[in-house]
């Protein structure tokens, strides 16, 4: 297993000044140690994670923090900022700022690693040696825990021993409280709840035994401990699973916030409640907190801003709906390969398949793409409504989406079904129910009506607008040709190149791939410009790295390497680590590039049915030989200038050594303006 964080990963002068900007940098950092596959798609997944509750705490920490398929390996990055950064912490901004990459299918190893963090950034020691720290190689052996232990770890899932001798061998029955922590990912807030009201147990004298919940599994507390309890302790932001096992005991029902920041509060209204003999009704129905902790505490979405959330709600959408398309496409352009155009209108393999006819097997998967193709716009609406209204939000999504392409309102029908889908159940979230009915709410109600609601949207009120709006744009795509076609391939060039995987990366990328829906001839010539303009970027990099090596530090040039590969393979991506350390200089020229690429792509009539791969599907082009001329000239017109603009540089900072520099020395060129 890698190593969880590297000096690399360490920012000891973190210069940004939101939240967003932290993430970023941070993430960026994971992208160049290949620990990150895709920018913004991590960057949507923290920024659902936040939506959901900010990751601030007490004491001047933040902890962005989110499980991702864009993620190689679990991976912390940790920044420390001088001004501080709202994290939307009640005691002000964060110094010490740690963000937690976990793969969306983290083993039960990796989040004990994961949690052991956690669970020791409630130890005041460690977070002074934190900010006392001056070099990223030892504070990232700190945060990996290769210092001396002053005590042996607890056990996950249940309280330290206590260090003094309990109220039990003193003759005295202790009061008994069991707890459950749970957080959405399960990562860092379940575990730190769980250190805090244990502590705080053990400083009143109370006998806490916590179940740490979250996303991923669990382990259930022993029946005979909870039978045994005194009282209990809900701190969490997920449901509670399996809550009858709780029945009969006063309960305190809380956010996870609270379980960290006021756990001896907590600890106390338990036994207020329990020396009243207040039994609170427990069923497995869904219901609200007692205290208004957890709702405060998930209330970070309602504050942000109306674009920020809109962005990631799209992001949300586009991120799942990408595999579909690449796995779709893929396969529809090799079949294409292997029988010609014509295979796409072959009849049904499940009634006409040869095995030794190669025809039958391009017509094989083309009807399989075909087939993955088909749920597109369906996943696009459906996951755009689960980034806003959660579960609950996927079926009307998913049945809005499928009515838009029904009524032919393709990708833009589906981008408007999964907002109303989205805003519907928001709605109906908000209406206050019995307790009787919560149970089925989410797996019945909500469904039903919203479903409804966006089936009549859908059909009657605004499919047919979309629809028209739709084949306009079709028809307009269709007719571009001459001077219309190279601006539109300069745009999107731009657009590619100047965040490298941001947001208008995505919006260029999303619109190209929205065309490969319903493939003519003017959206498979924007798909080429768009994947020509992204290989750009990290392709410059890299040849820039290799014939002006002294422009470059010892780290720039070993990125550099790896940006052939991740250029060639349209990782876009592959060229942050240099405009991160160098913006004002490595964008401009980059951007420059990816408008030469875009402009010749549409010029020369380059089409293309995949919607990734680079290199690696140009069997598949359309003017293949003219497409590769594009790339090759956007990229030798951006290594240009990017030589150009950091030679002038270099020479007049150092008139007299620019020549004989090396640039070995220094890992980072600081950036003047």
């Amino acid at each position: 297993m890698s190593e969880l964080i590297t000096a690399e990963l360490v920012d000891l002068d973190l210069s940004a000044a939101t939240k967003d900007a932290a993430a970023r940098s941070l993430a960026e950092r994971m992208v160049a140690a290949h620990r990150v596959t895709d920018l913004d798609g991590f960057l949507a997944d923290v920024a659902a994670r936040e939506a959901q509750m900010p990751t601030g705490l007490d004491g001047g920490i933040g902890i962005p923090h989110c499980r991702s398929e864009h993620v190689n390996a679990p991976t912390l990055a940790f920044g420390r900022s001088a001004a501080g950064i709202d994290f939307g912490a009640a005691d002000g901004p964060a110094d010490l700022v740690f963000l937690i990459a976990a793969p969306a299918g983290a083993d039960d190893d990796h989040l004990t690693i994961l949690s052991g963090l956690a669970r020791r950034l409630m130890d005041p020691e460690f977070t002074a040696a934190l900010r006392a720290g001056r070099d990223p190689a030892a504070v990232a052996a700190l945060i990996r825990g290769e210092e001396p232990a002053d005590e042996p770890a607890a056990e996950e899932g249940t309280a330290p021993e206590p260090e003094t001798e309990t109220a039990e061998a003193a003759g005295s029955v202790p009061f008994r409280i069991v707890a459950v922590t749970s957080c959405p990912t399960g990562i860092a807030h379940t575990y730190m709840a769980a250190e805090s009201l244990a502590a705080a147990g053990r400083a009143e004298g109370v006998e806490v035994t916590v179940e740490t919940q979250g996303s991923g599994g669990f382990k259930k507390l022993d029946p005979a401990v909870i039978a045994a309890a005194d009282a209990v302790i809900w701190a969490h932001d997920v449901e509670v699973r399996e809550r009858t096992r709780f029945r009969g005991k006063p309960l305190v029902d809380v956010g996870v916030k609270a379980g960290i920041n006021r756990p001896a509060e907590l600890i106390a209204e338990a036994r207020r409640k329990a020396e009243r003999g207040e039994i609170a009704a427990v069923s497995e129905a869904h219901g609200g907190k007692d205290s208004g902790d957890g709702d405060a505490d998930r209330s970070g979405a309602d504050h942000a801003h109306f674009g920020v959330r809109l962005r990631t709600y799209l992001m949300s959408g586009v991120s799942y709906m990408v595999p579909f398309v690449a796995a779709g496409g893929l396969l529809i352009a090799l079949s294409f390969a292997i029988g010609g155009y014509e295979t796409a209108s072959a009849k049904s393999v499940a009634d006409h398949f040869v095995w030794g006819e190669a025809d039958s097997w391009a017509a094989l998967l083309n009807q399989i793409g075909s087939a993955a193709f088909a749920f597109l716009v369906p996943v696009l609406a459906g996951y755009i409504a689960y980034g806003m209204a959660d579960r609950p939000a996927l079926v009307p999504g998913f049945v809005g989406g499928s009515i838009a392409l029904t009524v032919n309102a393709g990708f833009l029908g589906g981008l408007v079904a999964g907002l109303l889908a989205g805003a519907v159940v928001m709605a109906i979230q908000r209406v206050p129910v019995h307790a009787t009915l919560r149970g089925i709410m989410p797996v019945l109600v909500i469904p039903l009506i919203a479903s409804a609601v966006v089936g009549f949207l859908m059909f009657i009120v605004v499919g047919k607008p979309i629809a028209s709006l739709q084949n306009a744009l079709t028809d307009w795509l269709n007719g571009l040709s001459g001077s219309n076609a190279v601006i539109l391939g300069v745009v999107l060039g731009l657009m590619m190149c100047f965040d490298m995987g941001g947001p208008l990366n995505k919006v260029a990328y999303a619109f190209a791939v929205g065309g490969l829906a319903d493939p003519t001839d003017g959206s498979l010539k924007v798909m080429a410009a768009v994947m020509a303009a992204g290989m750009v970027p990290p392709l410059a990099m890299a040849l820039a790295t290799t014939v002006r090596k002294k422009l470059f530090t010892k780290t720039e040039r070993e990125n550099g390497r790896a940006a052939w590969v991740l250029g060639a393979s349209f990782i876009t991506e592959g060229a942050i680590p240099f405009a991160a350390a160098d913006p004002l200089r490595v964008i401009p020229s980059v951007m420059a590039g990816g408008a030469v690429t875009g402009a010749l792509s549409m010029a020369f009539g380059a089409t293309l049915r995949a919607p990734h791969g680079g290199v690696f599907v140009v069997p598949l082009i359309g003017e293949p030989f003219l497409y590769l001329l594009a790339i090759a000239a956007g990229t030798l017109v951006a290594t240009a200038l990017v030589v150009l603009l950091k030679g002038a540089r270099r020479a007049a900072q150092d008139p007299a050594g620019a020549a004989g520099a090396s640039g070995s020395g220094d890992p980072r060129v600081p950036v003047v303006a």
